[in-house]
């Protein structure tokens, strides 16, 4: 088939394989059940035939509360830390900041800090015997999860959805015959948790510990059922149906987060869903969730029609037969992305929007020294822009926490945040200052509130955002001192998140002077605040302080003997050559400091430094590393990482070396189930395929040998506000469009030739 324009912008081929998610028994484990969610609701059903489990997820459903966990005579210490690192005593220095330099009280292992939970389980028994024909599917285009088999002649159906309609989750029952459907309803949660019935509605409820009084969030979940045929009656922690030939069971939840009135929404929600047709609220669910979906549509080549667990395990061994299967990936990236955040809501957290257990692996919360960043690497790109914005207003949330952090701490000006944060404003480091004290996490987060604006241009949320990097880089800035061995402005103290390395004395440490990813996190930062300031007309004096420092802040990345990017300042060894995080690459991404076209000897290095970590590891850390090399554009080595990442797996065990994967479910595992490993990946993949962060758009950078045959992008995004839609054939790309919300020129390479062009508008 031969790709023109007109083919880029209509049609492109549909294969099923690409938009759905199937499989042909149900689930047996959680990993294999499918989600949903409507960026606040979400379920995960099992398709179980004698009983079907679907654990359910509200995204505001937290224990904790707010808490004040500085110690505010820690600044105290600054000279002292200070003085021992120039000395060359960093687990001294180490040891004095595991004294004072961390949150009091108990930290993120308990509450206060509170950790993002389950909000239960429903359960559905049937009567069947032994299934025939069994289907279970996830239509990503239409967001809806199905269920089909056939029991003593009598096909059943279930379909599954979150509305992004009415605010509710659905469960439709169907039998092909008159009066062949009866089942038991009920709802449980492992703790905190009381399930009653009322007027015909099962009710489960319970609040969660504050761990102040016990008295924490509240919650409840609602389930009503609605019958063609049949009876119903209830007990007293359940619904039982009888010969019915429909079942719909209505569930509406919330929680008392930000929502005094949570109960009367709930009653109201499930009212207004009730009212209405089953045909309509579908169609309304789908064509609310499509016009998030539909922005961006992938052709690589050729699937296999066979169950996705299947498809899983052939592909680790022959990818060259299912080129499908990497946009089935990639658009279940967009659909995680889609189904886990809204604006006005939270962002997704480390379990997205699904956990499974009252305590999530590491609280279920947002990790600040790549985590909670990489859900949102994908979202820009994947024209999916609004779904930054619940993460800008986290993050404005953190600014005044943040304040009292950085007096308590460094008896400094603006804001801070460290490793870890809550929805209740966590801003104080953790309990350890190996890891805790990295203080790289407000400025991380700042590039990612940077990035929304790059992308849109849009000017009034630059004005909203402004005080919030503003305040980030006036801290850093208060922070630079003269480093006495090569005059660089540097922070002390330093650390690069979660690694240590060794001192000459056969100890050690974490905490240093100026590690790589600070110098690259300030230097980047100080440039978005000039910039932003000129755009808004205001700061000229800030604006002329930071640049004179930027000229003074070490490169962006300093090469040692052997060739690759320094990760500390001095050229320490690593406790852990192949260590999950790879923080001093930043300045790779999602940074531009380090590009192949404008720094190619930091580039060679930073092609060496990966090449010393190797490609294994957690899933997040896998798509990081795809992520690197796809900007090193290097399409094979990030392909090859691609396929790392979408090996099978069904672990679950807490994993801080290698051996990620994904599950059967596609979700990815770390393991356990992190989503940012499928957020990562989802960003790689668009990587390979689109750039724009040199200062110009570039088509096909990275495209691996296996994607060469042919190919066609419609919607992707490109810093500047623009959209790009192009096709090729034998690794050349034959036909291109970009266009603008205002028609202006832009920079774009095309088969190696940089031109510039006037993007229509739309």
């Amino acid at each position: 088939m031969k790709y023109i324009l007109t083919a880029i912008i209509g049609i492109i081929p549909a294969f099923s394989s690409g938009q759905t998610l199937q499989y042909d028994r149900p689930a047996k484990v959680w990993e294999e059940t499918l989600p949903l969610g409507n960026g606040r609701l979400g379920m995960m059903p099992d398709g179980g035939v004698q009983t079907e489990k679907i654990v359910l997820n509200d995204i505001t459903l937290w224990s904790g509360a707010p808490q004040d966990a500085n110690n505010y005579e820690a600044y105290k210490q600054l000279p002292a830390i200070r003085q021992l690192l120039k000395e060359g005593k960093n687990d001294e220095a180490q040891a004095l900041m595991d004294k004072d330099f961390i949150c009091t009280g108990k930290g993120s292992g308990s509450v206060p800090f509170g950790c993002y939970q389950t909000m239960g389980e429903l359960q559905i028994q049937f009567d069947h015997g032994v299934p025939a024909k069994y289907e279970r599917k996830l239509s990503l285009q239409q967001g809806l999860a199905t269920c089909t088999y056939t029991v003593d002649g009598v096909t059943y159906r279930r379909e599954y959805l979150t509305s992004f309609d009415d605010d509710i989750s659905i469960v439709r029952l169907t039998a092909d015959a008159p009066g062949k459907l009866s089942c038991r309803v009920t709802m449980s949660r492992a703790e905190r948790g009381t399930t009653h019935t009322s007027a015909g509605t099962l009710i489960l409820s319970g609040q969660l510990d504050n761990g102040i009084d016990g008295k924490g969030m509240e919650y409840e979940a609602d389930v009503k059922a609605l019958l063609k045929g049949g009876t119903l009656t209830t007990t007293d922690q359940a619904l039982i149906i009888k010969n019915a030939t429909e079942v719909i069971l209505y569930l509406s939840a919330g929680t008392s987060y930000k929502d005094a009135g949570f109960r009367q929404r709930i009653a109201r929600v499930m009212k207004t869903a009730m009212a209405k047709p089953f045909a309509s609220e579908r169609q309304q669910h789908i064509s609310k969730y499509g016009r998030l979906f539909n922005r961006v549509q992938l052709y690589l080549g050729k699937g296999l029609e066979e169950p996705t667990d299947k498809r899983l395990a052939a592909f680790y061994n022959n990818p060259a037969a299912d080129n499908e299967l990497a946009v089935l990936f990639y658009q279940f990236g967009r659909y995680l992305s889609i189904c886990s955040t809204r604006p006005g809501l939270l962002p997704p957290n480390l379990q997205g929007l699904w956990a499974n257990q009252v305590q999530t692996p590491w609280n279920g919360d947002y990790h600040l020294d790549v985590n909670v960043q990489m859900n949102h690497w994908p979202v820009e790109v994947s024209n999916l822009s609004e779904l930054n914005l619940p993460l800008a207003e986290l993050v404005k949330g953190l600014v005044v926490p943040g304040a009292r952090s950085a007096k308590a701490y460094y008896n400094a000006p603006g804001w801070v945040a460290h490793v870890i944060t809550n929805i209740w404003g966590f801003t104080e480091p953790g309990e350890s200052a190996s890891w805790g004290a990295t203080k790289s996490g407000s400025g991380w987060l700042c590039n990612n509130l940077w990035e929304h604006y790059a992308f849109t241009k849009d000017k009034h949320y630059l004005q909203e955002i402004y005080p919030v990097i503003k305040g980030a880089a006036v801290f850093y800035n208060s922070l630079l001192i003269k480093d006495d061995k090569t005059g660089w402005l540097v922070m002390s103290p330093s650390s690069s998140p979660e690694n240590s390395f060794f001192l000459p004395n056969g100890h050690h440490a974490s905490i240093c002077i100026g590690a790589t990813i600070d110098n690259q996190i300030v230097r980047d930062l100080f440039n978005d605040v000039i910039t932003a300031a000129g755009v808004l007309g205001r700061d000229t004096a800030l604006s002329r302080e930071l640049a004179a420092k930027i000229k003074q802040l070490p490169p962006a990345g300093v090469i040692s003997k052997d060739g690759r990017i320094m990760e500390w300042l001095e050229d320490y060894k690593e406790t852990d050559p192949q260590h999950r995080h790879i923080s001093h690459l930043w300045g790779l991404y999602p940074a531009a400091l380090i590009t192949a076209e404008n720094t190619p000897d930091l580039a060679a290095a930073a092609k060496k430094t990966l090449e010393v970590r190797g490609d294994d590891g957690p899933s997040w850390t896998i798509a990081y590393k795809l992520l690197f090399w796809a900007r090193l554009q290097d399409g094979n080595r990030s392909f090859k990482l691609l396929k790392e990442i979408l090996k099978p797996t069904f672990k679950t065990d807490i994993n801080y070396g290698a051996g990620g994967g994904v599950y059967p479910n596609m979700l990815s595992a770390g393991p356990p189930f992190q989503i940012d490993g499928n957020f990562g990946a989802t960003a790689g993949i668009a990587e390979m395929l689109l750039q724009s962060h040199a200062g110009f758009i570039n088509l096909l950078p990275a495209i691996p040998d296996h994607w060469k045959e042919e190919g066609t992008v419609k919607g992707l995004k490109a810093r500047g506000n623009f959209t790009v839609d192009f096709a090729w054939k034998n690794g050349q790309v034959i036909s291109y469009r970009v266009t603008s919300p205002v028609a202006q020129k832009v920079k774009i390479k095309v088969n190696g030739e940089i031109k510039e062009i006037l993007a229509s508008k739309i």
